[in-house]
């Protein structure tokens, strides 16, 4: 089902249920006289329905790899597929409008409007996408509901929202043009423990009852633990692909709350 760039044995045998395949990815940045060559190598797939996370410390090339995986940057070399279509030499404004089909983003910052309403957040995306408005609220009421925010929270304003709420709006708003793959950019880095617990059960319930595709960038081992496989990101390369057959299940404290 995958391989890295290093001599480590594939996880699962190759599908041909390929979302993502990335071959001999490298990404350098001039420095003056020189070069920074920031990611290397870089090769793997991900198929499709799987929840996949890339964890590295700071300074070792996930967030340049997740701005390539999400088509906002474009690699210096190699090739990049999506769903069978060489994305990585695209003009940019075909990357974009891939971009706003296919890929959902879900960052640290939430990145909401603050004092729009949760509805209007999330149809934003629709709106870009010319969307009639007759047509928009049944997105919007299947991804709200998708990301497990309660209707009672709807009609308030994000700034009226606490962060485990804010995210759900994020996810929300990340699954409302029904997008091929979602990507998660330390989505519980600005959340206490609990609340992002609520976010990760967001996300296995996502990947277990919907068959999403997720790639979730993060620092820390424990949330890594998630997903059922893990890239280990480290000085640009990718240096393990391991398979986690027993990902840690995320619990919600009270069944009651709506962090």
């Amino acid at each position: 089902m995958a391989f890295a760039s290093s001599a480590l044995l594939p996880v699962a045998p190759v599908s041909d249920n390929c979302m993502i395949e990335l071959r001999e990815i490298e990404k350098r940045y001039p420095t003056g006289d020189t070069e920074t060559v920031v990611l290397r190598d870089v090769s793997f797939r991900i198929d499709a329905g799987e929840f996949v996370a890339i964890m590295g410390p700071s300074g070792s090339g996930k967030s340049t790899l997740m701005h390539i995986l999400g088509l906002l940057d474009a690699p210096s070399h190699g090739t990049y597929l999506l769903e069978g279509t060489d994305v990585a030499a695209l003009p940019e404004d075909e990357r974009a409008a891939i971009r706003s089909r296919r890929i959902g983003f879900v960052f640290q910052a939430f990145n909401l409007l603050p004092r729009a309403t949760v509805f209007r957040n999330v149809a934003l995306p629709l709106v870009y996408a010319g969307m009639a408005r007759r047509v928009r609220r049944a997105h919007i009421e299947r991804a709200l509901t998708a990301a497990g925010l309660p209707a009672d929270r709807w009609q308030h304003r994000s700034n009226q929202l606490s962060g485990g709420q804010m995210q759900r709006v994020a996810i929300a708003r990340a699954l409302v043009n029904d997008p091929a793959l979602l990507l998660a950019d330390e989505p519980t880095g600005n959340l206490d423990t609990a609340t992002g617990e609520v976010v990760l059960e967001t996300f296995q319930r996502l990947h277990q009852e919907a068959h999403r595709t997720i790639v979730l960038i993060t620092h820390e081992q424990y949330v890594a633990e998630h997903a059922q496989r893990i890239l280990h990101i480290r000085d640009g390369a990718i240096r393990e692909d391991i398979r986690n057959h027993a990902p840690r299940i995320a619990r919600i404290t009270s069944p009651h709350a709506h962090p």
